[in-house]
């Protein structure tokens, strides 16, 4: 019987642990520590699932944050004084992933998924290779940083386009309708305010995109847990400067849940090749951040990688060779979405000046503001529509 080994225990591996089990494949997931010590660690991420995710929760039985219940159903945007709203046709909602990996671990080792925990290196995968009839290497940090080359041509960036600095906070009255606020300040950079579950319950996570050396890159050089106060007003006042649709929101009891409720950091983005030869016929399959990485200002890191989960465990299913063939064949039946995703992202990172014209349009037009918003659950849709001035032109006559 086939056997599939799984190199990383974030989204995109727990996704395809789980997909596999339900096609009664055995499965070994390796992972770097216990989802204990994960789950009463620092904030891993801010992200939001979308619909076609929330659909491959469901399809798993492991929606357990219902989105009719936690979620939210627009996007309110300000760019530069410009306000616009986008509605979804269907919800999407945010779950801090210290609640939601564990719990997805739980459903794995309680459908028969082997769990490992041990750290695995480059050194390890040949050995790993040879347990398995496949090796899926879903991590794409510490030791296997860089396991995979960079494809250059859809690799524009060398070096972090902003500074992260993402935490959840209180005391900011929620957005009406409940939605995620997006916030463009031309030159220094954007803010996410996203609805998110979390273990204090709900809370508002304030992604901040910051260009480095811009005025807001000092978001990331302070620390909370050495001067709350200096940091709680340094974020209040950077809002008001920068960010007026969050801040006007802003009240006096705002505070940061907790030091440890705060990721501060930089993404390169890139997408690496899709497979590795480890000889002996055998190969080394990229998934999740071991495969593309994307900043996460357009929200898509999760949503892709769970996609690219659910194209691997179908192949899998419908497979029985898993050889250089086989991962050719992955690579094209995911490509679309993954690529489309890394391209709409980089856009947003340097935009081309006629994106303005874009921003212009939704505002005037409300029908475009939601399909643009609907996009967000298709990024190679999203990508077609607005690779090139004529291609955004052509979406917003609607031709």
């Amino acid at each position: 019987m086939t056997t599939v080994g799984i190199v990383g225990a974030g989204i995109a591996g727990l996704h395809l642990g789980l997909a596999l089990r339900a096609a009664d494949v055995p499965v070994t997931l390796y992972a770097d520590r216990p989802f204990d010590e994960l789950a009463a660690g620092p904030l891993l991420n801010t992200v939001a699932h979308h619909h076609p995710l929330l659909e491959r929760e469901r399809a798993l039985g492991v929606h357990h944050w219902p989105a009719a219940e936690f979620g939210y159903r627009a996007h309110h945007h300000w760019i530069g004084g410009l306000r616009f709203t986008g509605r979804f046709t269907h919800p999407s909602c945010a779950v801090d992933h210290r609640l939601y990996l564990p719990r997805l671990a739980e459903d794995l080792a309680a459908r028969g998924g082997h769990v490992e925990v041990r750290e695995v290196g480059p050194r390890d995968l040949g050995a790993l290779a040879r347990r398995h009839d496949l090796l899926v290497v879903a991590s794409g940090r510490g030791a296997l940083s860089g396991l995979f080359p960079r494809r250059p041509e859809h690799s524009p960036h060398d070096a972090p386009r902003r500074l992260v600095c993402a935490g959840l906070y209180t005391g900011i009255a929620p957005a009406e309708p409940a939605a995620v606020t997006i916030g463009v300040a031309p030159g220094q950079g954007e803010l996410l305010e996203i609805p998110l579950v979390s273990r204090h319950g709900r809370v508002t996570a304030l992604l901040f995109e910051n260009v480095p050396g811009g005025d807001l890159a000092v978001l990331n050089e302070l620390s909370p847990a050495e001067d709350p106060a200096l940091f709680r007003k340094t974020v209040v006042e950077k809002l008001h400067e920068h960010h007026p649709a969050t801040a006007e929101r802003v009240l006096g009891d705002f505070a940061l849940t907790d030091p440890r409720d705060l990721l501060q950091g930089a993404v390169t983005p890139a997408v690496r090749e899709d497979f590795l030869p480890l000889g002996d016929d055998r190969f080394a399959l990229a998934l999740g951040d071991a495969h593309v990485v994307v900043d996460p200002v357009m929200g898509q890191g999760a949503n892709i990688a769970a996609y690219s989960a659910a194209v691997v465990a179908a192949e899998i299913a419908a497979e029985t060779v898993y050889d250089e063939v086989f991962c050719r064949r992955v690579a094209r039946a995911r490509e679309e979405v993954l690529l489309g995703a890394s391209a709409w992202t980089n856009l947003v990172l340097d935009p081309p000046p006629w994106l303005g014209e874009l921003w212009r349009g939704l505002a005037d037009d409300p029908r475009r503001a939601d399909e643009f918003t609907d996009n967000f659950d298709h990024p190679d849709r999203q990508w077609r529509a607005l690779a090139t001035r004529r291609r955004v032109r052509a979406f917003l006559d609607g031709s």
